[in-house]
């Protein structure tokens, strides 16, 4: 019989209760594939628990599952909240920074966390983001005898000690409107040096790439990462690739600060190095350094209906995009932007370089 150390204790199993691994393992389980085995979780184990863990192992059949009701429904229960309206998330595994794209006035969150230090922490750092005047809940042990609610404010979290499992419910009715969920992010959110895609282009460049939900991106050249950051919100994955150690840098802090460091992976090396350590790609973005060699390198790589977009601003790149355009097919797509700035007592356009984007299914 697996499980933590409560429930083994809640069980009274005695000798035949296993304490689960930390970090969670599921291969002591599936070591006893065939036998008579039972596996004690929380609620309902198949949201944020350890059933999808377990069972993508087995076949259909091999087990047998007995759900409850969950976290979630509980605190929805206890709050009189529609569960159908709040953002449930699991962050006992997960980075606390992951629940920075959900931030936005009007939004209620549920949130699975490891103990009482990481709720305090997770109240911090929602806080700090400009909500600290919205209503928060600390709920231990629902559905226990020793349940307990406690209401606080997000920048006045006076607490006492606190029991596991524990959750923290927030209504976010005070605070900043939030990330928008169109590409384009304002540049000033990400830290860079100046080799970043600016915002209107990077919109265009995340149209051509097309995000989908837990779609993987090679995002090379990846400068500020402004791209790969923007793919992950959007539900994917990315790896970026970038040779200089403080652009990697920066690319690991930008990731932090809009939430997304679960799902952005940085290697910092030279590209076309790079390719052979990436999984399978279903698209790649190439913001700088692009030439016939990473060219051939990908295509050697990519695997059919991989989504490629390259950008480009010197001469010589536009005159390769040309050409391959030409062999290859695709779309070519000149962009040339101004912005209007201060001329003397009266505003004037400033253009910018004008960028050459090729965007095609290999």
């Amino acid at each position: 019989m697996f499980g933590g150390p409560r429930h083994l204790a809640l069980a009274h199993v005695g000798e035949r209760g296993i304490v689960w691994d930390v970090p969670f393992d599921v291969r002591p389980v599936l070591a006893l594939r065939g036998q008579p085995v039972a596996v004690l979780a929380s609620g309902d184990p198949f949201w944020f628990g350890a059933g999808g863990s377990i069972c993508q192992h087995l076949a259909v059949g091999e087990w047998t599952a007995y759900p409850v009701p969950s976290t979630f429904s509980r605190v929805a229960a206890a709050l009189g909240w529609r569960l159908e309206m709040v953002q449930c998330l699991g962050l006992h595994a997960t980075p606390l920074a992951a629940v920075r794209p959900c931030l936005r006035r009007g939004q209620r969150l549920i949130c699975l966390v490891r103990d009482g230090d990481a709720l305090r922490a997770l109240a911090a750092l929602v806080s700090d983001h400009g909500y600290g005047a919205s209503s928060a809940w600390a709920l231990e042990r629902l559905g226990g005898p020793h349940e307990r609610i406690h209401p606080f404010q997000l920048n006045t979290p006076d607490l006492p000690a606190l029991d596991t499992p524990v959750a923290l419910a927030m209504d976010l009715h005070e605070g900043p409107l939030g990330l928008p969920v169109s590409g384009g992010l304002p540049d000033d959110l990400f830290t860079h040096d100046g080799q970043i895609t600016k915002s209107p282009i990077r919109a265009l460049t995340l149209r051509a790439l097309a995000p989908r939900p837990g779609e993987c991106l090679w995002d090379l050249g990846a400068g500020s990462g402004s791209v790969s950051v923007e793919w992950c919100l959007a539900g994917g994955v990315s790896h970026a690739v970038e040779r200089s150690p403080q652009r990697a840098a920066n690319i690991r802090r930008n990731a932090e600060r809009l939430g997304v460091p679960h799902r952005l992976q940085v290697h910092q090396a030279v590209s076309i190095d790079a390719l052979a350590s990436l999984p399978v790609a279903d698209a790649v973005f190439v913001g700088g350094g692009f030439d016939a060699a990473l060219f051939h390198a990908l295509r050697a790589k990519l695997r059919p209906g991989c989504r490629l977009v390259v950008n480009g601003v010197s001469l010589e790149t536009e005159a390769l995009l040309l050409h391959l355009q030409a062999q290859h097919g695709g779309e070519l797509l000149q962009v040339a932007l101004a912005q209007a700035q201060p001329l003397g007592n009266l505003r004037g356009w400033q253009p910018a370089r004008p960028l050459v984007q090729w965007s095609v299914v290999l």
